[in-house]
């Protein structure tokens, strides 16, 4: 019988089911738990490997067939705004962003709901009850944010704080070199603004405050409109067979 010590992650492979991105093609992933005093140290070292995390989980794609799921990174002392990134940040000028410890509220819940429906109606997360939704935001054994982003007022340039409804939230992980934007979500009312691309811009500028030097994007999938916004954010460097490597477009 082969034993395993309990410091030692044990891999699992799912069984296939449909690409949620690329019509006709199956996916599966290889995955492990996150747990324990180790589970920072752990994520670290299969982020870079191109893994994500969700919950207690670190997956990453291992589709039989299919390559197309790259891990994208922005190393953020490189990145200079555009003119459309100089215009999404004025047209959010009067918006502030509030991070703190993770943790899931009603508001946010009812404004994921509202996110899911107007964009991803056909998706398996659509099924999240307010249960689920706090188990994605609070179950985790590394340091996790919540950033929620509101219009200033008074005294938003003394507290860090906005005031009225919640626009968009989005729960980070802080890695030793980066933060991960694990999910975001946001008023699919407020389409003008950009708010996707605000996030990422603004994520871009906390690991800069922070001294860390990368921003995690997830995964690039070419040729899914779902993810083809991030690859305009350049340059950024994409987990290729031969390690990450650089793209400048």
């Amino acid at each position: 019988m082969t034993s395993h010590s309990r410091d030692t992650p044990q891999f699992f492979l799912t069984a296939p089911s449909p690409c949620p991105y690329l019509e006709g093609q199956e996916e599966r992933k290889v995955f492990t738990h996150l747990v324990g005093g180790g589970a920072s140290a752990l994520n670290d070292i299969l982020t870079h490997g191109g893994f994500r995390r969700s919950q207690t989980i670190a997956y990453r794609p291992a589709c039989e067939t299919c390559r197309a799921c790259i891990s994208v990174r922005v190393p953020v002392d490189d990145f200079v705004f555009r003119r459309n990134h100089r215009r999404v940040w004025s047209d959010n000028r009067d918006l502030i962003g509030r991070a703190s410890e993770a943790s899931a509220t009603s508001e946010q819940y009812g404004l994921f709901r509202r996110y899911l429906e107007s964009r991803h109606a056909d998706g398996g997360m659509m099924d999240m009850s307010m249960l689920d939704y706090a188990m994605m935001v609070e179950d985790s054994h590394i340091e996790t944010l919540i950033v929620e982003y509101r219009r200033r007022g008074p005294d938003s340039r003394i507290n860090g704080r906005g005031e009225g409804p919640l626009l968009a939230a989005c729960v980070t992980d802080v890695l030793a070199d980066g933060l991960s934007m694990v999910y975001s979500f946001y008023d699919p009312q407020e389409a003008p603004r950009s708010l996707g691309t605000l996030l990422i811009l603004d994520h871009i500028e906390r690991a800069r405050a922070m001294r860390l030097p990368y921003l995690y994007l997830g995964y690039w999938v070419a040729g899914s409109p779902k993810m083809a916004y991030k690859a305009r954010f350049t340059p950024q460097e994409r987990l290729m067979p031969s390690g990450w490597t650089r793209f400048e477009r």
